[in-house]
């Protein structure tokens, strides 16, 4: 013998639709008093006395009399039939919307927990797939030097020193060493870290790589003029965590890096949001010392961006492409006329 729970559950059943017997009384009733009218007219146009004068109009009006009685009991007759079958058939429907919608809730119930937490998953992991497939297509579609794989990625440069010129090159002084010299090169790492700036006030790892690239004279002033047109950004209510930009191929920021300008490149500004360009411009317009502000960081990251790209993979230039520091110069660029 099964369990009671896995007996089928019983829906209630509908109710039964209006048969034509149940209506036979309407129109048993509605017979009898068009008989009953019509005796009393016959009684009395038998009874009463013949007249001279009014013998058509009689006529006329018995004739009223008889038939219109008759067709409005009629009527009502099959008004009140209509309405009884509605009444039936209305309750019918309402029994069985009642048995559907318990069946509806005990079969989410059921399923609701499995149901939920498996489209939940599967749609986390459609978002992760996309991301990361933005992401490796932007990376592998671009060109690739075998001269940039380096074994010990998460310990390499993030700039490239310059070369002395020995024609410029002074005297050293018998000082000693700067401790700059001692000091190791900031990684590429911490310098994607640092120009996205610490997430939240508990992001040590964040505050670390900023702590280590102000130590590096040219990062440092990269470092300062990014927050500071951020904060002037802010101002006005723009947040590059606001802004999402358009990925484009790592080989055009090699090309910007090149010293490539114009509409070739113009892939590179990929903020479209109408609003912040416009209060930008027309901060740029109004404000001379927002519009300083703009134009020594965008040599600033320059000069910067110049001396990172030669250590830089393409994985490298796409992670730093989506930092606060490039949406800033990407918004920059587009309002100052860069890419056209």
């Amino acid at each position: 013998m099964k369990p009671a729970k896995d007996q089928p559950r019983k829906d209630p059943a509908p109710a039964p639709i209006p048969q034509p017997e149940q209506g036979r009384g309407l129109e048993a009733g509605g017979a009898v008093l068009s008989l009953l009218w019509i005796g009393l007219i016959l009684s009395y146009v038998l009874l009463a006395p013949p007249g001279n004068d009014a013998q058509t109009f009689g006529l006329v009006m018995t004739l009223l009399m008889v038939f219109l009685p008759v067709a409005l009991i009629w009527v009502v007759v099959t008004t009140l039939r209509s309405v009884r079958a509605l009444r039936a058939e209305a309750a019918r429907l309402q029994a069985t919307v009642d048995a559907m919608r318990t069946s509806y809730v005990q079969m989410q119930g059921q399923a609701q927990p499995a149901g939920k937490s498996s489209v939940e998953r599967k749609l986390d992991e459609i978002a992760a797939a996309t991301r990361q497939a933005e992401t490796v297509l932007a990376t592998f579609t671009s060109r690739r030097d075998a001269g940039l794989s380096v074994p010990s990625a998460d310990r390499k440069a993030a700039l490239v020193k310059p070369v002395p010129e020995p024609a410029a090159e002074q005297p050293a002084l018998a000082l000693g060493s700067p401790a700059e010299d001692l000091r190791a090169p900031l990684t590429v790492a911490d310098f994607i870290r640092a120009v996205q700036f610490p997430e939240s006030p508990e992001d040590k790892e964040g505050f670390r790589s900023l702590r280590l690239a102000l130590e590096d004279r040219t990062v440092a002033k990269l470092i300062r003029s990014a927050q500071d047109v951020l904060t002037l950004l802010s101002q006005d209510g723009i947040y590059m965590d606001d802004l999402k930009p358009e990925l484009c191929q790592p080989d055009l920021w090699r090309r910007f890096a090149a010293g490539e300008r114009g509409r070739s490149i113009a892939a590179l500004g990929g903020i479209r949001d109408r609003t912040s360009l416009a209060l930008t411009a027309a901060r740029m317009k109004s404000d001379p010392v927002f519009r300083d502000a703009a134009h020594h960081f965008l040599r600033t990251f320059d000069k910067t961006f110049a001396a990172f790209e030669p250590n830089a993979t393409d994985a490298e230039l796409a992670d730093l492409s989506d930092t606060r520091t490039s949406r800033a110069f990407m918004l920059f660029g587009r309002v100052t006329g860069t890419f056209d």
